[in-house]
């Protein structure tokens, strides 16, 4: 039907690398309508690609391509080779078709900027790394996409560098990644010693056919989800992310709906075979994730910078993503990263639209009285805003919902963790659907904070792709949830069958509670008693919680004080010990001052007397005669 396709899905990552080569190397010298054009062509024409791949995998056909051999070493070989299969197809229309929209967006919100074709550059490059991530047909060719966007992500991050505390963002991402990627990397090399390969099929069949003890594979599955912890931005390594609001606000949706913080949980799903064989690494990785999911909604419940808000949500519903992987109901996971690619990429962008009419203002305090001045953007804005809250009807409702179901299912096989892992989310989504509900009224409702002039309105390159994501945030998910289930959990492992069918009507009746009783306390709290907020705020349970909320819990400072702190004063010691009294005082300024010492001493010899030379060199002469001859009679 679409054979064609299975020549050229190199196209797909090759287009948005065209789209950067030509904007690093010839961007500045084009006008920007051109270096647009051609910034945004490169994803939609990869859309257009991945399209028909996608058909292929839908019915039951897998695409694989190997492009050249990489790495020969005796009867091991690496390839780089891609590979479409169900979950990476979809994986490929999520990122292509929500990278194509934040692309188009980005005419309108950057068109003024100096950078302009830098910035195009830099997200061509994004999309390619996470499409050869994505494509990937072995471990070390997605390491290779797993490096790609943590570049990426610190070169956008850190896109205004004349500003400080933009570089210092973007290394802090840098940094903070490194660690996670550290342990990506030994996972590999573990895999690759036990097994032999590193290719996904090969080690597939290796492990389900019991080529290694569950036991040796503890060790990388556990290593592996280290790396994903670091770019999914999990408990300890989430400190990244809300930092990540530096860099402009489409690299945010891009970041945060598309792209690098989804890497982790594909990558648990790409690697399902080896993860259903270590129960006990999947009940660490459920408790990361609903730990990760609590704090992070409570953190959002109060921040006052609008983007902040949204990047503690991500953090927050990527603990949903990683809880529905660790059911090993892994479609759940990937469900939720579809839905959520939606309704954050819409939140982030409409945040934008706001950002951008209020000439760069982000505090939700200095806010209010938007839906008058803005109502396309405040229409849009709900539509995301309903979808993270998961009422009923909207696309988070639906992938939510699955993810309650499968922990529930797995509590009920007897699996205690996730029953606290099961509690933990249902307070998530109730906070979630509050921290919504709060943010829309701050933002939109009541009367304007202070008097506004001259609102920068979008124009149609920011507006159609607010609505477009608007549509998918209400019925992405009601289309595809009967139909998701089927599709994904063909091509992957089960450790168990289908959940059981009163868990369905269970969690769907909580998740309708919640979500409602969450959105209307927030209504109710913020725009008809908004004293009662304050009021609490004031009392001495609520100044403490919130020191501690809004603080973030102190984690940040508890780095700073033990690594950021321990690193500077380690590198303090060895700058003192090594460069200034190693090299500076003994090497170089000792050899100095023994040099002169010791000239200072033998120019005393030469007084200028010709009687002393004569008399020093009889002398000398003398004793050279003594030892000759000292030689010649013992040894004749």
């Amino acid at each position: 039907m679409t054979a064609w396709v299975h020549d050229v899905i190199w196209l797909i990552p090759a287009l948005p690398l065209a789209g950067f080569l030509v904007n690093a190397v010839a961007g500045r010298r084009m006008s920007r309508g051109l270096s647009g054009m051609i910034g945004v062509a490169g994803p939609v024409l990869a859309f257009v690609v991945a399209l028909p791949a996608f058909l292929e995998a839908a019915s039951g056909v897998l695409i694989s391509q190997t492009l050249w051999r990489w790495i020969p070493a005796g009867e091991t070989a690496i390839d780089v080779g891609f590979r479409v299969d169900p979950l990476a197809s979809v994986m490929l229309l999520v990122v292509t078709g929500i990278g194509s929209l934040i692309h188009i967006y980005s005419l309108g919100y950057m068109k003024e900027d100096p950078g302009f074709s830098r910035y195009f550059a830099y997200l061509n490059l994004f999309m390619f790394s996470m499409l050869v991530l994505v494509l990937a047909d072995n471990l070390l060719v997605m390491f290779v996409g797993w490096e790609g966007v943590g570049l990426c992500s610190y070169l956008l991050i850190g896109f205004w560098y004349q500003d400080l505390k933009n570089a210092d963002a973007g290394k802090k991402a840098f940094v903070v990644n490194r660690v996670g990627d550290f342990g990506f990397l030994l996972g590999i090399l573990f895999l690759f010693v036990s097994f032999g390969t590193v290719n996904f099929q090969e080690l597939r069949s290796a492990v389900l056919e019991g080529g290694g003890a569950p036991v040796l594979l503890l060790a990388p599955a556990a290593l592996l989800f280290l790396g994903a912890c670091g770019k999914s931005a999990q408990i300890p390594l989430h400190v990244w992310l809300p930092d990540a609001m530096a860099g402009p606000t489409p690299v945010s949706a891009l970041i945060h709906a598309a792209t690098m913080v989804t890497a982790g949980v594909y990558m648990i799903g790409r690697l399902d075979f080896l993860y259903v064989q270590v129960p006990e690494i999947m009940k660490v990785v459920a408790i990361v994730a609903a730990a990760t999911a609590l704090l992070a909604a409570l953190i959002a419940v109060v921040q006052t910078d609008i983007k902040k808000v949204l990047a503690y949500s991500t953090i927050s519903q990527l603990g949903f993503m990683f809880a529905g992987m660790a059911s090993t109901f892994f479609y759940t996971g990937t469900f939720h990263i579809v839905t959520h690619a939606f309704f954050k990429a819409l939140l982030f962008l409409g945040a934008g639209a706001v950002i951008h009419a209020l000439h760069g203002e982000q505090d939700i305090r200095k806010m209010g009285g938007l839906a008058k001045s803005l109502p396309g953007v405040f229409l849009t804005f709900i539509c995301g805003a309903v979808a993270l809250a998961g009422l009923p009807g909207s696309a988070g409702f639906f992938s939510k919902d699955a993810i309650l179901q499968a922990v529930y299912a797995r509590a009920n096989m007897g699996y205690n963790a996730f029953g606290f892992v099961w509690i933990a989310l249902l307070a998530t989504a109730f906070l979630t659907a509050f921290y919504s509900a709060r943010l829309l009224v701050r933002v939109f409702f009541g009367a304007a904070a202070e008097p506004r002039h001259d609102l920068h309105r979008p124009g149609s390159s920011m507006f159609v792709p607010l609505v477009v994501l608007a549509v998918g945030s209400l019925f992405a998910g009601g289309l595809l949830n009967p139909w998701m289930e089927r599709f994904l959990s063909g091509g992957q492992v089960a450790a168990h069958g289908t959940a059981p069918p009163h868990a369905h009507a269970l969690n769907a009746t909580l998740s309708w509670i919640l979500s409602l009783s969450g959105f209307g306390a927030a209504f109710a709290l913020y725009a008809l008693r908004g004293d009662l907020a304050a009021r609490f705020a004031e009392s001495d349970l609520g100044r403490v919680a919130y020191r501690w909320v809004s603080n973030k819990f102190y984690v940040d400072e508890a780095y700073h004080w033990t690594v950021v702190a321990g690193t500077k004063t380690a590198a303090a010691a060895l700058w003192l010990a090594v460069d200034r009294v190693l090299i500076d005082a003994l090497m170089v300024e000792g050899a100095g001052w023994l040099a002169y010492r010791a000239g200072t001493a033998l120019k005393r010899v030469h007084t200028g007397v010709i009687s002393l030379a004569a008399g020093a060199m009889a002398v000398g002469s003398a004793g050279l005669l003594a030892y000759v001859l000292y030689r010649i009679l013992n040894h004749g």
